[in-house]
């Protein structure tokens, strides 16, 4: 680390690393300093001009603070402190100058803009700049781009601060958006008037200081200020991006991150953001019981009574979906436990294995990928199961990291080594003396579930921790599920997988699992929030809460425990997917010990202690897996749809849009007649 380095800011002395910008320096010394182009996550341009300071003793003019290091300053007379000022008639004249300019072409679009009430132009013109414009002459206009249906433009409005441009090239890896032309021609633009392709384009409306990249979805629906913000986590991939839930009466109106370094930093995918129009259609809001082979609404006394008599004296199982937050996954695996029947978690087949965190967890956080030099992605395609970890991924490249993939080729935005894409290539890597070379650096592993889904998937992942031995690597599990972690540490599984919970069983207690064909014959209880083929073949529907609507405890890919809270109510009769259980617990004679959410978390976190510790990661005691035999097929991937993978998803006419979009993509092009 370089010495820190004495530096004078509005009368107040600091000390810096002297690499820093001075846009940063002052962020060190709680200094605000206006700015429109800069972003600490994107590269610096330098071009809006809003972010002038003055330098004492530097050239007799503002100097732009993104763009100035620390140690590019001279020292003061006699060694003292270099000195720099930010609220001087020199920084106050020439803000108000820039502000001005800007306002130039600038539309009053305010009353009509949905970006009033969070706008950095109107927040700074009114903080820097003036109430006057002697600017007389007509304002310029500019055609609107077709970015696609989640990005409405409004270019007459952007002030070329580049930051979408930035983004798409740097972080969503794509390289669609450019500006073009000098001077009064200058704009951004699409090339060829393209859409945009990426699974994290959503993050440039929140990048916009202006009004000109807005959400389509969400336009001209509500105002910042009419809207109940709930800090929640995501549960359409397993990162578990920190986001927020913004709602309108009991409507979600959408869905913002937030910013959590060690996560999600401060981006979502395009699915987590757009979702929510699937939140309010195909809900189930009433009990239905099957008679006769058609479902009819029933009260919730006569759906418990129904279950209680389906359930008693038969062989029961239970099977916990995705979504299911760890409450609910722990009060079932007590429920069904307790009637001598199995639980089954890992209802995709993936043969993860109970009771050995290190194995279907890891040792390794999502913050380790900015720091490997060497990483191996197995049987999984990131940019699909957890677009936000990809872009990470993407920037550990940029920064010389080596990258390598055992699987299907993808296009992950960046360039890799691809190894091959069958077991025998992982065989070979093991083999590799090569392999052992090299271990001071850094690297990491990722085992994708695509890669733990067939016969030989724990052999997988055993010869996965093998070579993590070997190469002096942290191993990664990255899961596609958001419930599954949790559900496994409460230990929701049954020895043999989801055939072994199943078979036999006259009962199945269907908790969300609707990925699941079950066979006919059982009697099958279904508890979940839409209508999705998981109620389709269910002979009694209990109508539970989505992620939205309850509070709960999720675990993400790298066994990080983070609390999602309740934003909004389930309509109609829909209840909390725990007080659900507790509930049917009472009717079946064999009460749960709660009877409070309270109440159910400390009984939760006595059975498993790690989950106290809300957003930490624990560290996993390593133990290695010793079945090595693994078969000879090709790695196939978990996911064939990004935008459909889950009943929500599936509940969005935009993600179905979406998924019609990218299918018409990925069409083998025909030739002309």
């Amino acid at each position: 680390m370089a010495d820190l380095r004495k530096l004078k800011i509005d009368d107040r002395i600091i000390e810096v690393d002297p690499n820093m910008t001075l846009i940063q320096a002052c962020e060190v010394a709680g200094v605000e300093v206006p700015r429109f182009c800069y972003h600490e996550r994107l590269s610096i341009a330098g071009n809006c001009r809003m972010c002038l300071v003055e330098v004492v003793g530097g050239p007799p003019k503002p100097a732009a603070s993104c763009a100035m290091q620390v140690k590019d300053l001279r020292p003061g007379p006699d060694g003292a402190p270099s000195e720099i000022k930010t609220n001087s008639p020199m920084v106050k004249k020439a803000r108000e100058g820039v502000m001005e300019f800007l306002l130039i072409n600038h539309p009053l679009d305010c009353p009509i803009c949905d970006q009033g009430g969070e706008c950095d132009l109107q927040d700074q013109a009114m903080a820097y700049g003036v109430d006057f414009s002697r600017y007389r002459e007509p304002k310029r206009a500019t055609e609107d781009l077709n970015l696609g249906p989640l990005v409405e433009t409004h270019m007459t409005r952007c002030i070329s601060c580049t930051r979408c441009v930035r983004f798409t090239t740097e972080v969503a890896g794509i390289t669609q958006m450019g500006q073009t032309g000098r001077g009064e021609d200058a704009e951004i633009t699409s090339y060829l008037n393209q859409t945009l392709v990426s699974n994290m384009q959503g993050n440039i409306i929140d990048l916009c200081p202006v009004g000109a990249l807005v959400s389509k979805p969400y336009a001209f629906t509500a105002r910042p200020w009419e809207l109940t913000k709930t800090e929640s986590i995501d549960v359409m991939d397993a990162l578990g991006s920190n986001i927020r839930i913004d709602t309108k009466g009991r409507e979600v109106m959408r869905i913002l991150p937030r910013n959590h370094d060690g996560v999600n930093e401060e981006w979502i995918s395009d699915k987590t953001r757009f979702v929510w129009d699937g939140l309010r259609r195909q809900r189930l809001d009433k009990p239905y019981i099957r008679e006769n082979g058609k479902l009819r609404p029933a009260t919730w006394p006569e759906a418990l009574a129904t279950a209680a008599r389906a359930m008693k004296g038969k062989k029961v199982a239970g099977l916990i979906g995705d979504l299911v937050p760890v409450e609910a996954a722990f009060s079932l695996k007590q429920l069904i436990e307790g009637l001598g029947g199995k639980v089954e978690a890992r209802v995709d087949g993936a043969r993860l294995p109970a009771g050995n965190r290190s194995a279907y967890v890891g040792n390794a956080a999502i913050e380790d990928i900015d720091s490997a030099k060497r990483i191996l992605l197995i049987g999984t395609n990131p940019r699909e199961e957890a677009p936000v970890l990809n872009s990470r991924l993407r920037r550990a490249w940029a920064n010389g990291a080596d990258v390598a993939l055992i699987g299907e080729a993808v296009d992950l935005t960046f360039d890799y080594a691809h190894l091959g894409g069958d077991r025998a290539a992982l065989a070979a890597l093991l083999d590799d003396p090569k392999v052992s070379e090299g271990t001071e650096l850094p690297g990491l592993i990722i085992v994708g579930q695509g890669a733990l889904r067939e016969a030989d998937g724990e052999a997988v992942l055993a010869n996965a921790m093998r070579l993590c031995e070997i190469a002096n690597c942290k191993l990664l599990v990255l899961h596609t599920a958001a419930g599954r972690v949790g559900a496994l540490d409460v230990g929701a599984v049954t020895e043999g997988g989801l055939i072994a919970a199943i078979d036999g069983a006259e009962v199945i207690y269907n908790l969300g699992a609707d990925e699941v064909d079950i066979d006919a014959g059982a009697f099958v209880i279904y508890q979940g929030s839409h209508g999705d083929r998981g109620a389709h073949r269910a002979d009694l529907i209990l109508p539970g809460a989505c992620y939205t609507e309850e509070s709960g405890l999720f675990v993400n890919t790298e066994g990080r425990p983070q609390i999602a809270m309740r934003a909004n109510f389930a309509p109609g009769e829909g209840k909390e997917n725990w007080a659900i259980l507790r509930a049917l617990s009472a009717e079946l004679g064999a009460t749960l010990p709660w009877d409070s959410l309270a109440g159910l978390r400390r009984k939760l976190i006595e059975a498993v202690p790690h989950l106290a510790a809300i957003d930490t990661v624990p560290q996993n005691e390593w133990q290695p897996l010793t079945r090595f035999d693994m078969g000879r097929a090709e790695f196939r991937l978990a996911i064939k749809d990004f935008y459909l993978t889950n009943p929500i998803a599936r509940s969005s006419p935009l993600m179905g849009e979406l998924s019609a979009m990218a299918a018409a993509r990925n069409a083998p092009s025909m030739a002309a007649e």
